[in-house]
């Protein structure tokens, strides 16, 4: 059998994996002799090893030192996010957000979670079916949205959250934009501030954000939900984004943050066209460049049933392909309506790839 070396990420770091190569083998001359065929499931078992580096010294220090540098130079996932009283740890793999819309015009389930009673009934439930993080909101951000009244928005979801910390210790997340809206929430047991005007909103929320000492998630979105789809343009969608989530955390860092408690998300469907929110998923990898953990909202978004070829059926099934892709790519946030389906899929990606 003959191998070839790959460099690739393998938990948390580079290393050196040797794949058999058939093709290698099928081009050798008849003449030549090879070992006796393995079986199967020995083909397959291959783990990170280097066969018979110990022959080649030399060869062996070279591919060494180059590991020792890739890990140091090129960027890895993170591995925990700081939330305002607990660590949360994404090492064995992505940690799932459940959704909990306390609103009636939400794109997806809009009016299916009204009352305090509802609301918390589903969010345990999504506790129950593997969600690490529950992500409450009282404010639709869906294109062309209505906005609320900050005591609208308190109404809404502070009875919820009060409600929900009395029953779990899943940490809450608050979706807002408003900083007395996050400062209620914070008050009431919250640990995350999920902010998808990136903290430029209110000029009030990164002084929230300071004093409080919470998780922060800056999301990245062309214009507001009023007109962010009217016509989002880039030159280079990745690339641009990129960029904007790493000033952003560098102005988050400026004003009292701490690194360990910063998340990036790059805003799927907020202000990008199908192509751009293709794109983005495609090099959802490169946004560790960040060296912060990335959280992605794709869950029943329109690209998804357009993919689909159907933009009426039923986007969960599609949403639980991109999950499973995102999580391939390291992603440490997945932020998503339906947890169940969700958490079993990416546990078998995670022990698939352990």
């Amino acid at each position: 059998m003959i191998y070839q070396l790959q460099i690739v990420p393998f938990r948390h770091q580079f290393t050196m994996l040797a794949i058999p190569n058939p093709a290698g083998s099928r081009n050798r001359p008849k003449h030549v002799k090879t070992r006796p065929k393995s079986s199967p499931q020995q083909r397959l078992d291959v783990g990170p090893r280097t066969p018979r580096m110990h022959k080649r010294p030399l060869l062996y220090n070279a591919i060494t030192l180059a590991l020792s540098l890739l890990n140091k130079l090129l960027p890895m996932p993170a591995t925990n996010w700081q939330l305002r009283t607990r660590m949360l740890d994404c090492a064995g793999g992505p940690a799932i957000m459940g959704i909990v819309n306390v609103t009636p015009d939400s794109f997806s389930d809009g009016g299916n979670f009204n009352s305090v009673t509802s609301a918390t009934d589903h969010a345990l439930r999504l506790v129950q079916d593997g969600a690490a993080i529950l992500d409450v909101g009282g404010e639709s951000t869906r294109p062309y949205s209505t906005p609320v009244e900050p005591q609208e928005e308190l109404d809404r979801v502070i009875p919820v959250i009060e409600a929900i910390v009395k029953r779990t210790a899943v940490p809450i997340s608050i979706d807002t934009s408003k900083s007395i809206v996050a400062a209620a929430a914070i008050d009431a047991g919250v640990e995350i501030i999920n902010d998808v005007t990136g903290l430029q909103g209110d000029t009030g929320m990164i002084n929230v954000a300071a004093d409080t000492g919470a998780g922060v998630c800056a999301m990245h979105m062309q214009g507001t939900p009023q007109t962010m789809q009217d016509n989002p343009t880039y030159d280079d969608v990745s690339t641009e984004i990129l960029a904007y989530l790493i000033a952003r955390k560098r102005w988050l860092l400026n004003h009292g943050i701490d690194a360990s408690r910063i998340c990036l998300d790059p805003g799927i469907g907020f202000g990008k066209t199908h192509e751009h929110n293709l794109q983005l998923i495609h090099q959802a990898e490169r946004f560790h460049e960040t060296f912060s953990p990335i959280l992605v909202g794709h869950s029943r978004k329109g690209f998804i049933g357009k993919l689909l070829g159907d933009k009426s059926v039923d986007r969960d099934a599609g949403t639980l392909g991109i999950s499973v892709l995102l999580a391939i790519k390291g992603i440490q946030v997945i932020r998503v309506h339906e947890v169940k389906n969700t958490a079993d899929a990416i546990a078998c990606v995670v022990r698939s790839l352990a």
